[in-house]
């Protein structure tokens, strides 16, 4: 063994920072005379033998997730939160982290499960103010408050209470002794990831991180950080809409593919149960430039509204996608002016997914389409009538997944209506199933367009 493996460290009593050699002063804290040695790494190696463990006598039901009771983020994690994970959760500044964190926190409370709440950046006293706001009942005994930025304390009451959550707000905040960089950079959080997770495994408590976001959107911070955790969570919304989206960007324990919707409230966060409902609210189907569609939300079916603006230009011609994927607008405009060059070659086209949600479902492009063309012509569509399909480059409609699941939507909420690709399956008993095999022969069979 190498002799830099069995040198000893040595280590300041203060604040706990490693040196390479004794040192009178310590570099972090500035104490003197509190450097110690500690025996080298060969010895603490040995110390700390794992011990093997048959595969096949290992308890399997530690790894069950366990239901949070909020509907929308149990459905993120595909049921709960595992007991010894440790999550991330990233959103800009004031989208509602800290309020989403406080609800799961007082809803696991009042199951007279421990929760340990630790406030890096707010006072205690203005965290029992907004969880009394929330609750609008006395708070549960079982919540907890941990005002501290140092990770050793947090660990320290990791194991002396053992909880069964903890959350960190914020991780930026929190500094590791052994670390003389300053809180928030990239040596601290490794290292306060680190001991975390740590920490989290060793003691089957549950831990989520509120992280910060950089100005392109992305978490702050080394990216070993999301390799630490299970499960990095993402809060997302537009600051002029209620609307919250929770997503799973990353997810040791299940799927990434599930949304959990939330509407801001001016008493925090409300799940959306019925999301087709709240998206068709207002509709008025009367106007024209206004379609349906049964969209794919995670493995959600949602019937989403696209509308649409057109207008004949002589210049360059202008595509705005607001809520929706500028190339999937980019592919129908651009196969709908070749199609219809007299309504929709030389036109400015703005499309606008309503409510707030963004559709990236590939689903949308016929919807996408027909708003178009009914805002071209001035004329409505019908009222009882959805549109779903993918739009190829010659102007074919392609299947898209779970059409069964989307046409039973369309069904629930009252339409008569949907026209779909050719290979589409049969909907439910009194939904009329119109098969399309070009988006000429679906303009064609509504008398949208006039050809």
């Amino acid at each position: 063994m190498s002799s830099s493996v069995n040198a000893a460290t040595f280590v300041c009593g203060s604040c706990g920072h490693a040196h390479a050699k004794w040192a009178g002063r310590c570099s972090a804290c500035g104490d003197w005379g509190e450097i110690a040695d500690r025996p080298g790494r060969s010895e603490s190696i040995l110390s700390l033998v794992p011990t093997l463990q048959p595969l096949a006598e290992l308890d399997c039901v530690k790894a069950l997730p366990v239901p949070t009771g909020v509907e929308e983020i149990d459905r993120v994690l595909g049921g709960g939160f595992v007991p010894g994970s440790i999550s991330l959760l990233s959103g800009e500044p004031g989208i509602g982290k800290s309020t989403l964190t406080l609800q799961l926190a007082l809803r696991i409370a009042r199951t007279d499960a421990s929760v340990v709440l630790v406030t890096g950046e707010e006072a205690p006293a203005q965290v029992a103010a907004r969880a009394r706001r929330i609750h609008r009942r006395s708070v549960p005994s079982t919540l907890s408050v941990l005002d501290t930025v140092r990770v050793e304390q947090v660990i320290d009451v990791l194991g002396q209470h053992r909880p069964a959550m903890v959350v960190v707000d914020s991780v930026q905040m929190l500094s590791c002794g052994s670390e003389a960089s300053s809180a928030g950079s990239t040596g601290q959080l490794r290292a306060v990831g680190a001991l975390l997770a740590e920490a989290a495994r060793r003691l089957d408590v549950s831990v989520v991180m509120i992280g910060h976001v950089t100005k392109d959107g992305s978490l702050a911070g080394p990216r070993t950080l999301e390799h630490m955790v299970d499960t990095v969570l993402s809060f997302e919304g537009d600051r002029s809409s209620d609307l919250r989206c929770l997503r799973a960007v990353k997810h040791r324990f299940g799927p990434t593919s599930e949304v959990g919707l939330f509407e801001m409230i001016p008493a925090g966060l409300r799940p959306v149960g019925d999301a087709s409902a709240r998206f068709l609210a207002d509709r008025n189907a009367a106007l024209p430039g206004s379609a349906v569609c049964p969209v794919l939300d995670g493995r959600r079916p949602v019937m989403v509204e696209i509308q649409s603006l057109v207008r004949a230009v002589e210049s360059t011609p202008k595509l705005t996608a607001h809520g929706v994927v500028a190339g999937r607008l980019n592919v129908v405009a651009t196969v709908a002016g070749r199609a219809w060059p007299d309504l929709l070659g030389r036109a400015d086209v703005l499309v606008s997914a309503v409510g707030g949600i963004r559709v990236t479902d590939p689903g949308a492009d016929l919807a996408i389409l027909m708003a178009a063309l009914s805002a071209a012509r001035s004329d409505s569509l019908p009222r009882s009538t959805a549109y779903c399909g993918e739009i190829g480059l010659s102007g074919e409609l392609r299947r898209i997944a779970a059409m069964e699941r989307r046409l039973l939507e369309a069904y629930r909420l009252g339409f008569t209506d949907v026209v779909v690709p050719q290979s589409a399956p049969d909907g439910p008993p009194g939904l009329r199933v119109h098969r399309c095999a070009s988006i000429v022969e679906a303009a064609d069979q509504l008398n949208v367009a006039g050809v």
